[in-house]
């Protein structure tokens, strides 16, 4: 018996040594692979993020899983979107709202924002951004959101990440914008007044952000209502790539991201609509002439 138990426990740690080294091995693996998909200076950049505080927190999170998004989003941002950043210097260190056009049908747009913040700005920032509410009703991508520090869209969400000192990313056209159809591409929608109520309050910077390269990823030919209304969705768009087999990918257009100078208002945030919309209109106008500049200068789709 007492040479059977010696046995067992000579093979439990064989066992263990073996996995050991195996997961080793995998992790040795996935760290090049990571150096060269994401840049030699992955690491050094992680590293500032965390420098800056930027670690768990009340909603969630985590450093880790944001490292491997981060890594996964390297091959979307640097080589099939093939993203270029213009003046990403006009965010501020401090907190910041910053303000976009939203578009391409799935935010895919958000990603690449927050890839830029990390891989183009000297130093690297964590972007936070505010997420649909129905979203949260995906067991999944709810998880995975909040561990990557994305939050539901809430005023008291908002301010509370605004006085932690973060920049924050705010869509005003919300689904509006994400799902407009391909005739109304780079049109903005009405954007809500609760970003800029949320300005005045936490006396916060805006940085308008227009983003051209996303309306062309996916092709949309107009929303179903009643569809979306039975599946308890914002919208059902009808887009010809998610019906043929192979091309659910969107289009490789190429991505440009223009950051603005940032724009400070005053004013008492619990003034009536119509003085918040005088407000908003400054900063929609800003972007959609952002957007008209970007096109003009763009060569082509793709490159």
């Amino acid at each position: 018996m007492g040479i059977t138990t010696a046995l067992a426990k000579r093979a439990t740690r064989s066992e263990s040594t073996l996995r050991g080294k195996l997961l080793g091995f995998v992790r040795g693996e996935l760290d090049d692979l990571i150096q060269r998909v994401a840049g030699n200076d992955f690491d050094k950049r992680i590293a500032q993020i965390q420098a800056r505080g930027q670690g768990a927190d009340p909603f969630g999170f985590d450093p880790e899983w944001a490292k491997y998004a981060l890594a996964s989003a390297a091959l979307f941002h640097k080589y099939y979107f093939r993203v270029e950043t213009h003046g990403i210097d006009n965010v501020p260190e401090g907190r910041a709202l910053l303000i976009a056009n939203h578009s391409g049908q799935i935010p895919i747009d958000a990603g690449l924002i927050l890839s830029a913040m990390f891989y183009d700005a000297n130093p690297p920032r964590m972007l936070r951004s505010m997420v649909e509410k129905w979203s949260q009703t995906l067991p999944v991508v709810s998880t995975f959101f909040a561990r990557c520090g994305q939050v539901v869209g809430v005023p008291e969400n908002a301010t509370r990440l605004l006085e932690m000192g973060e920049a924050l990313l705010v869509f005003p056209e919300g689904t509006r914008g994400i799902s407009k159809p391909f005739s109304e591409r780079y049109r903005l929608q009405d954007f809500g007044l609760g970003f800029m109520r949320l300005a005045l309050e936490t006396r916060t910077p805006i940085v308008p952000i227009a983003v051209v390269g996303a309306e062309e990823q996916y092709i949309n030919l107009g929303n179903v209502q009643s569809l979306a209304r039975a599946l308890k969705m914002p919208v059902f768009p009808i887009v010809p790539q998610w019906m043929i087999p192979g091309l659910q990918m969107p289009l490789p257009t190429r991505y440009r991201i223009y950051f603005g100078d940032p724009l400070e208002f005053k004013g008492d945030p619990d003034d009536e609509d119509a003085v918040m919309e005088e407000k908003v209109e400054v900063v929609r106008a800003t972007i959609q002439a952002m957007i008209n500049r970007g096109l003009k200068q763009r060569k082509g789709l793709f490159w």
